[in-house]
């Protein structure tokens, strides 16, 4: 892997992660079209520990409250009201962690096919659309019920498809349960970051029963990480204050776009 590959995958796993046009398609789609080796388990895990940095030093803030709460101690919040969001990011975990772990193993087979990426990036497009559109986008955080927490949970679940996005489809359910855009996002963040720690720990057991692969360097490791953590905060801050004063309709396009593009490449190279 040359300097300029780890720094590109980095960056696009920065940004995908947490904008809502699915990071697991892009780390597959970039490779597929520039005919770039396949950098390996461990690469992946510095993708992962770095998106996973991001999100927590995003939300040091929010963790070191609910933290509190878990032990009981005073802090700036109720503690009922960090209680309450934290059993709700449990709850809505749940189905995500069962999905990532009975079905990884198509995960990483038979649903990394482009077909089936472009047709999940264009479906969910137009879902996302769908609850973009919806009038009455005006429940807050202190609002979030159970089952809206296990709505989002459910949907999370989906996200195991390649090209559906973790981010895009917990975000579109929470706009169906009536949440404003920016309450969406966050929430959708929030329940991520176990999903994320889940996956980083998960890849880095298996490269610790697999050994060290050859090819990847120190150096790549650290560009992983590095990039991959300042860019998802940058992302993260982007889509949050984006969202407080626009729509989801640039992200519904793209996702249409590349698609469509997947679509016509795949067939243009099944061609005779």
């Amino acid at each position: 892997m040359t300097i300029l590959q780890a720094i590109v995958l980095a960056v696009v796993q920065g940004l995908t992660e947490f904008l809502p046009i699915s990071s697991t398609a892009h780390l597959i789609l970039v490779p597929w079209f520039f005919n770039w080796q396949d950098p390996g388990l461990l690469y992946d895990v510095a993708l992962h520990a770095g998106t996973l940095l991001a999100v927590l030093a995003y939300f040091a803030r929010t963790w070191w409250e609910l933290l509190l709460a878990v032990l009981g101690r005073p802090s700036t919040r109720p503690e009922a009201a960090n209680s309450r969001l934290l059993a709700l990011i449990v709850l809505g975990t749940v189905p995500g962690g069962l999905a990532g772990y009975f079905l990884e193993s198509y995960a990483e087979t038979v649903f990394r096919s482009p077909t089936i990426i472009a047709s999940a990036l264009i479906a969910l497009g137009v879902v996302m659309w769908v609850a973009d559109h919806r009038p009455a986008l005006a429940r807050n955080m202190s609002e979030l019920t159970l089952s809206d927490a296990l709505t989002i949970g459910l949907a999370q679940a989906v996200a195991i498809i390649p090209g559906t996005s973790r981010s895009g489809i917990t975000i579109t359910a929470a706009l169906f349960r009536n949440l404003t855009r920016e309450t969406a996002a966050r929430f959708s963040f929030l329940l991520a970051t176990p999903i994320i720690a889940g996956a980083t720990l998960s890849e880095a057991l298996e490269v610790w029963e697999v050994g060290f692969p050859p090819g990847l360097t120190v150096r790549d490791f650290v560009v992983g990480v590095v990039v991959s953590a300042v860019v998802g905060y940058a992302a993260i801050a982007f889509l949050l204050r984006y969202l407080e004063v626009r729509t989801l309709k640039i992200f519904v396009a793209y996702r249409l776009l590349l698609g469509g593009i997947i679509l016509v490449v795949e067939f243009l190279r099944s061609s005779p």
